[in-house]
Parts: C-alpha cells; sequence; structure tokens
C-alpha cells in the first residue's frame, strides 16, 4: 500500500478516520502500548521505520504520514492553522485506532505539531518525545528567547525555490547541490554519514506535495526585510511565527514527561540555522539585511529551553540530551545512543 518500500515487519495501512483517509506504518503486537511517530518537513513515516523496529518488546510502534506528505489523503494545508490541522489529524487517527493512552514522538517541524498535540491531549500521554523539533514560536519571523515576532507580517519568510524545484521534479540524483539526495546528505544528517536506506528516504521526501497550497507555501510582499512575509496558504506560513505558537505547552495540566533530544551539529535547527534568513542575513548569504538590533538570527534552541523551563516551574519534567557528532536526524545516524536514551524515557 505504501508508495516508498518499507522494511520488513513494518504493516502500511490506510486509515479512514472522520477528518481525512491517512496513511499509518506500524509494527509490534496490537496491544503494546502505543508508541506513535510524526514525522518532520520533506519526508514521511519512512523516516521511523528503523526507530519502530527497534522498539523494546511490549510496545507498538505507529508512524502517520501527514497530509501533503506521503500516502495520506493531500488536503490543503491552510496557512494560519496548518499546524493545529496537523495535530488533530493525529489525534484522529489515535481516534479512529482507539489507541488510549499513548506516548508520541515527533521530529523537526513534527515536534512542533507534537507540542500542540500535547496542549489539547496531555491527558492521554503517557510521555512526549521531540527530537530536533523546531522551536515553540516556530521557524522563522521570531526573535529573542520569549519568541516575540521580527516583524507584524512574519518577516523574514521564504525558501531555496531550487530545492522545491528539484522535489516537483522527483529529481533523485546528485548533480545539483540542491537535490533531495544533497539536502539529506549536507542537512538532515551530519556527514559523512550516509543511511543505508537512502534510496527509500530519498524515495519518501519525494512524496512531498509541492504548490501553494501545500510546500512551501505562498508568500506576500512585504514593507520589511526580505521584501516578502508568509501567506496564508502552504506550510512554510503554517509553521512561521505569524501563525503558530506553542508556548502554551508550558501551562498544561496533565504534565507528561518530555524528553528533548538533539544532535550536537544539528544545522536546521540551531540559535543559528542554514534556513533561518535572518542567520543567513548574518552571514551575507542574503543581500540588504538590516542587522542584529532589528533582525538577528532565530535562537531556535533559546527559545526551546525557555518554555520547558517553564513546564518544568509548572511542576512538569523535561531532560535535554545532546547526541554528539550527529546532525538534525540522530534517530537515525546514532541509532544505538539515541534508542539507548529515547527507550529509558519511555519505560520512564
Amino acid at each position: 500500500m505504501s508508495t516508498v518500500p518499507t522494511l520488513p515487519g513494518i504493516t502500511s495501512q490506510i486509515i479512514q478516520t472522520d477528518r481525512l483517509k491517512m496513511h499509518v506504518l506500524s509494527c509490534g503486537p496490537e496491544d503494546g502500548t502505543p508508541v506513535v511517530f510524526v514525522h518532520g518537513n520533506v519526508s514521511s513515516a519512512t523516516f521511523w521505520e528503523e526507530t519502530m523496529l527497534a522498539l523494546p518488546a511490549g510496545f507498538r510502534g505507529i508512524a502517520v504520514d501527514l497530509r501533503g506528505y506521503g500516502d495520506t489523503e493531500p488536503l490543503p494545508i491552510n496557512g494560519a492553522t496548518g499546524m493545529a490541522d496537523f495535530a488533530a489529524d493525529v489525534r484522529s487517527v489515535v481516534e479512529a485506532m482507539s489507541l488510549g493512552k499513548h506516548h508520541i514522538v515527533g521530529h523537526s517541524m513534527g515536534g512542533g505539531v507534537v507540542m500542540l498535540y500535547a496542549i489539547n491531549h496531555a491527558a492521554d500521554l503517557l510521555s512526549v518525545t521531540l527530537a530536533d523539533p523546531i522551536s515553540p514560536y516556530g521557524y522563522g519571523g521570531s526573535k529573542g528567547a520569549d519568541g516575540a515576532m521580527t516583524y507584524n507580517d512574519g518577516a523574514p519568510s521564504g525558501i531555496t525555490p531550487e530545492f522545491v524545484e528539484m522535489i516537483a521534479k522527483n529529481e533523485r540524483g546528485l548533480d545539483n547541490p540542491m537535490s533531495p539526495r544533497n539536502v539529506l546528505r549536507g542537512f538532515y544528517v551530519k556527514p559523512p554519514f550516509v543511511s543505508e536506506r537512502e534510496d527509500a528516504l530519498v524515495d519518501s521526501m519525494l512524496t512531498t506535495k509541492t504548490g501553494e497550497d501545500h510546500y512551501p507555501g505562498n508568500a506576500v510582499p512585504s514593507p520589511n526585510w526580505p521584501g516578502a512575509a508568509p501567506g496564508d496558504k502552504g506550510v512554510l506560513p503554517a509553521f512561521n511565527r505569524k501563525y503558530f505558537d506553542a508556548s502554551g505547552l508550558a501551562n498544561i495540566d496533565a504534565k507528561p514527561p518530555i524528553l528533548w533530544i538533539r544532535g550536537a551539529d544539528d544545522l536546521i535547527v540551531s540559535d543559528y540555522a542554514m534556513f533561518d534568513l535572518a542567520a543567513l542575513g548574518h552571514m551575507g548569504a542574503v543581500p540588504g539585511w538590516p542587522g542584529d538590533e532589528e533582525c538577528p538570527p532565530q535562537p531556535m534552541l533559546a527559545q526551546t529551553r525557555a518554555v520547558l523551563d517553564k513546564y518544568a516551574a509548572n511542576g512538569g519534567s523535561y531532560r535535554e540530551e545532546v547526541i554528539e557528532d550527529a546532525g538534525h536526524s540522530p534517530y537515525l545516524e546514532k541509532p544505538e545512543a539515541f534508542n539507548s536514551i529515547f527507550h529509558a524515557h519511555l519505560a520512564g
């Protein structure tokens, strides 16, 4: 059923929920304790297969494809409500499969989805794992540890159009520096790591639906640097600070333990991220940058830490674990180190 080949032991199925048809990968005993996995941007449930198969006895892994990725029904992504819709879609699978109390795990953009999910469904969560998550204030458009908006329209916002073009063209090679395979090797993981399943991971990236309603979404002209702000459609607007704020995670009543686990050398989510326009302006890669006072690089790690510190001050508990010599996907790059920490967290 999956358009991307799956590993032995992984089951692929379409679940009709009360919202849409969701593609789900699963493994482990049907009566096992559920662990729900949510993938990041430009990927799919495929990225979680090895982590799911490595779960300890007694756990059941369930990984979803978000709308616009993998084999889930590609309903449009609304700029203003996209991240909340992702979280509601995940919830619709949990309810359709009658999972009951469960653990939840989110990577990158999926970490932001999981934060919103936890705000709405904390009482059902046994634990939360955030793997190299986007900031609780999203990706782009904010500054300072408190996540204040840089400009009132969400600027700066944007993406390398060549990367989107490569996805749309189904490019699988290495000739173009912005091909999915090169972005996977150079940014999703820390070079020189190459996954044994690289072909399947590239296939997964290429399931990403492109255009205004999906990735990257639309932009509108802005009087603020660099001249563009998020529009009202698609992925980039959905996780921009203009529309996304999950800092309420600090105030949820039920307080499942949170594991924040990340690669030490993550180039995608950091306090000086390679896809943050403000950081690129600071580097001189985008002309006209107005300077640190007006538009500093987004301190993504500091923002996450500030919200989780508040969570702890409110009576919750979290651990920040850093995996050395790993990039944005330590569960792929350093599975033994990742699983050792992750499994202890599940055992709680």
